[in-house]
C-alpha cells in the first residue's frame, strides 16, 4: 500500500516574512549599493516562484527518489529519469546566479533572501536541489580563485547550467583529516596538471542528466611538503574540452556509497588517472588548495544547516496536520466510552513534542538566517569595519548554524515520528524518510565533533575573542528592543547572564590553551557546541519574541501567530537555556570519565 502525498507547505511563508521582515528587517539591505536594485517586490519575486516550484514540481517527486536511488551500470551512474527534466527547470528558476553580480550573469540578491527561497526546495526534495547547490558552490569557487581561461573553461557552463560542480575532498585512508591527502598532481608541457589518486564520499559525482561533471579536487603536487600547507586545488573535468569536442579524461567512478538518505544523489568513489590520461587545472596559488577551499566549504556547511532545517520543517509541518486530524482516546477524565474521540493534538504529550519541534525549527531558521544577513554584510557592507565584524560573526556562527539544525532536526524528525505512532515507522509514511535523510546532515561538511573543535579552538578566541564581543554586542541590542517591545524581562536577563558565563568559560579555556593544556581545553568542545548553539538559539527566539510584542502592541489581526511565537520563546527559555550552567561546569572542569577511557575498557 502506498499513500497519497499530503499537502504540505514545506515552510510556513508566514513565518519566513515574519523572519525576514519582522525580525530581521532584510528589506534595509537594499539601501546598500550592492542591493539597491531590489525591493521587498523583487524578493517577493524569487520567494513565489520557488515556493510554486518546490510544491507543484518538486514534493511530488520525493517519494518516488527515494524508493528509486541511481544505479551503476557499464561505468556510469544513472540517476532518477525525472532528473533530466527537474534540472533545467531548476535552472530556469535563476537560483545558480541569483546572488552573483552581473558581470557572470547573475542578479546580486542578498544571500538572506536566496537562502530562505532554497529552503522550500530543499523541504520538497533535498537531494535534487543539493545538484543546484553543489554546483553553485564549485562556480562560485571558480569566480574568486580561478585564471579567466579557468573561468570561461569551467565557471561559464556551471553557471549556465550546462555542467554540475563537485567538491572533491577526502580519500579512503584521509576521512576527515585532509592533511593525510594522497591525490598527487604533475605538471604537464599544456601548461595543465596531470592528476592520479582517488577520492570517495564525492556527492553527485556522475550523472547522465548533463553532458559533464566539475570536480574541485585537492591534490598535492609532486614534491610539495607534508601536512595541509602542501594541498593545491584543481578543476579536474569529467570530460575535458579538447578540439571543440568533450573526451574522456580518465575519471572513473570507483564504487557507489549505499546511503540512508538522500536517495536522488549519489555518493561515490572515484579515481583519477587510472591510464595516466587525467587532466587537472590550477586553481589558485599552489600550496594553497585547502585555503581556497574553506570559501566552499562554508558555504556549504550553511547549505547544510539550512537542509536540516527543512528536512525538519517539513516533517513538523507533517505532524501537525496528522496529530489536527488523527481521533484518538479522550479527554483526560472521560470515562464515557460512547463519546466521539479527541484528535491527539488535544493531548497534552502531543503539544509537548509539536512545540519542541516548532522552537527548534523556528529557532534555527532564525539562526541560519541571521548568519545569512551577517554575510550579506561582509560581503557588501557600507565602510570596512562593518565588512570585518559581519564577517567574524559569520565565522562564529558558522559551525553553530551547521550543527545545530542537524543534530537537533534529528530529534525533530524523530518526534514527528512518534506524533505519528506506529504509521510514522512506517515506509507508507513520510517522516522515517525524512528521519533517514536527516541523519547524513550531521556527519556532511564535518562531524559534529569537527564543527565542535572550529568553534572553541578557533572561532571563539580568534582576534582575542574579537568575534565573541561581536556576538555580546547583537545580543545586547536584541535583550535592549525585547526590553523595550515589553517582552518578560527575565528573559533577557537570563539570556545576559548565559552569555557571562560563557564568556567566563571561553576565558578559562583560552587561558588553558595558552598555557598549552590543549587536550583540556578542547576536551569539551563538543559540549561547548551545545552551549553555545542554545545560547545562540536563545538570542534567536528572544528577537523573535521581540518582534511579536512589538506586533500585538500595535493590534496585529492574527493575534494567534504572535501568542504561538511567545509560548515557544517561553518554551525555550524555561527548558533549554538552563541547561548552559550544567554544560559551562562540564567544560571548565574537564570532566574525565571518557578522557581517561581506555580503549581495552569498551
Amino acid at each position: 500500500m502506498t499513500t497519497a502525498l499530503r499537502s504540505n507547505p514545506l515552510l510556513s511563508d508566514r513565518d519566513v516574512d515574519f523572519q525576514l521582515y519582522e525580525v530581521l528587517d532584510a528589506a534595509s539591505l537594499c539601501a546598500l549599493p550592492a542591493f539597491a536594485e531590489h525591493s521587498r517586490d523583487t524578493f517577493t519575486l524569487l520567494l513565489d516562484s520557488t515556493r510554486r516550484f518546490a510544491r507543484e514540481v518538486l514534493y511530488p517527486t520525493y517519494r518516488d527518489m527515494d524508493a528509486q536511488p541511481p544505479s551503476f551500470r557499464d561505468g556510469r551512474v544513472h540517476v532518477h529519469p525525472l532528473m533530466r527534466e527537474l534540472y533545467p527547470r531548476l535552472v530556469e528558476l535563476g537560483l545558480l546566479t541569483a546572488t552573483r553580480p552581473p558581470d557572470v550573469g547573475g542578479q546580486q540578491l542578498p544571500l538572506t533572501v536566496h537562502a530562505v527561497s532554497t529552503a522550500y526546495l530543499m523541504a520538497a526534495n533535498l537531494s535534487v536541489y543539493a545538484w543546484l547547490g553543489l554546483t553553485l558552490g564549485a562556480a562560485h569557487l571558480l569566480e574568486v580563485f580561478g585564471t579567466p581561461e579557468v573561468k570561461a573553461t569551467f565557471m561559464e557552463p556551471m553557471y549556465r547550467g550546462e555542467w554540475t560542480g563537485t567538491m572533491a575532498l577526502t580519500e579512503p585512508q584521509a576521512g576527515s583529516s585532509l592533511a593525510d591527502v594522497r591525490t598527487r598532481a604533475t605538471p604537464a608541457p599544456d601548461g595543465s596538471w596531470r592528476i592520479q589518486g582517488s577520492k570517495i564520499f564525492i556527492s553527485g559525482a556522475d550523472q547522465d542528466f548533463s553532458e559533464n561533471v566539475v570536480h574541485l579536487t585537492l591534490a598535492r603536487i609532486e614534491g610539495a611538503e607534508g601536512g595541509t600547507r602542501g594541498i593545491s586545488l584543481f578543476a579536474v573535468p569529467s570530460r575535458r574540452p579538447e578540439g571543440g569536442a568533450l573526451v574522456d579524461n580518465d575519471v572513473r567512478v570507483a564504487g557507489v556509497i549505499h546511503k540512508i538518505g538522500w536517495k536522488g544523489i549519489p555518493s561515490l568513489a572515484l579515481n583519477y588517472g587510472e591510464s595516466g590520461g587525467c587532466h587537472g587545472w590550477l586553481v589558485g596559488p599552489p600550496g594553497r588548495g585547502l585555503a581556497c577551499m574553506f570559501q566552499m566549504m562554508n558555504e556549504a556547511r550553511i547549505m547544510v544547516g539550512m537542509n536540516g532545517v527543512a528536512t525538519a520543517t517539513v516533517a513538523y509541518h507533517e505532524a501537525v496536520a496528522y496529530a489536527r486530524e488523527r481521533p484518538q482516546g479522550r479527554p483526560t477524565g472521560v470515562r464515557d466510552a460512547t463519546r466521539p474521540q479527541t484528535p491527539i493534538i488535544e493531548h497534552a504529550d502531543v503539544r509537548r513534542m509539536l512545540l519542541r519541534q516548532k522552537a527548534i525549527v523556528e529557532g534555527g531558521l532564525s539562526l541560519l538566517l541571521a548568519a545569512s544577513y551577517q554575510a550579506d554584510l561582509a560581503g557588501h557592507g557600507q565602510d570596512e569595519a562593518t565588512r570585518q565584524r559581519a564577517g567574524l560573526l559569520v565565522d562564529l556562527l558558522t559551525p553553530v548554524a551547521k550543527s545545530f539544525p542537524a543534530e537537533r532536526g534529528f530529534e525533530a524528525n524523530a518526534l514527528a515520528v512518534q506524533v505519528h505512532g506506529g504509521y510514522g515507522y512506517s515506509s507508507e509514511y513520510l517522516p522515517e524518510a525524512w528521519l533517514r535523510d536527516q541523519k547524513l546532515n550531521s556527519i556532511h561538511e564535518g562531524t559534529t565533533g569537527i564543527q565542535g573543535l572550529d568553534l572553541l579552538g578557533r572561532k571563539v578566541v580568534a582576534g582575542g575573542g574579537a568575534a565573541l564581543q561581536s556576538f555580546a554586542e547583537e545580543v545586547g541590542t536584541t535583550v535592549a528592543r525585547a526590553r523595550a517591545a515589553g517582552v518578560t524581562p527575565e528573559w533577557g536577563e537570563a539570556l545576559e547572564q548565559a552569555l557571562a558565563e560563557t564568556t567566563t568559560v571561553v576565558t578559562e579555556l583560552g587561558a588553558r590553551g595558552m598555557s598549552g593544556e590543549v587536550e583540556l581545553m578542547l576536551r569539551h568542545s563538543a559540549d561547548f557546541l551545545e552551549l553555545f548553539s542554545v545560547l545562540a538559539v536563545a538570542w534567536r527566539w528572544l528577537a523573535q519574541a521581540a518582534a511579536a510584542k512589538e506586533a500585538l502592541g500595535r493590534g496585529a489581526p492574527d493575534a494567534g501567530f504572535y501568542e504561538g511565537k511567545l509560548a515557544a520563546a517561553q518554551y525555550w527559555f524555561a527548558v533549554e537555556l538552563p541547561r548552559v550552567p550544567l554544560l559551562a561546569r562540564l567544560c571548565r572542569t574537564g570532566e574525565d570519565s571518557y578522557a581517561r577511557m581506555r580503549p581495552e575498557w569498551f
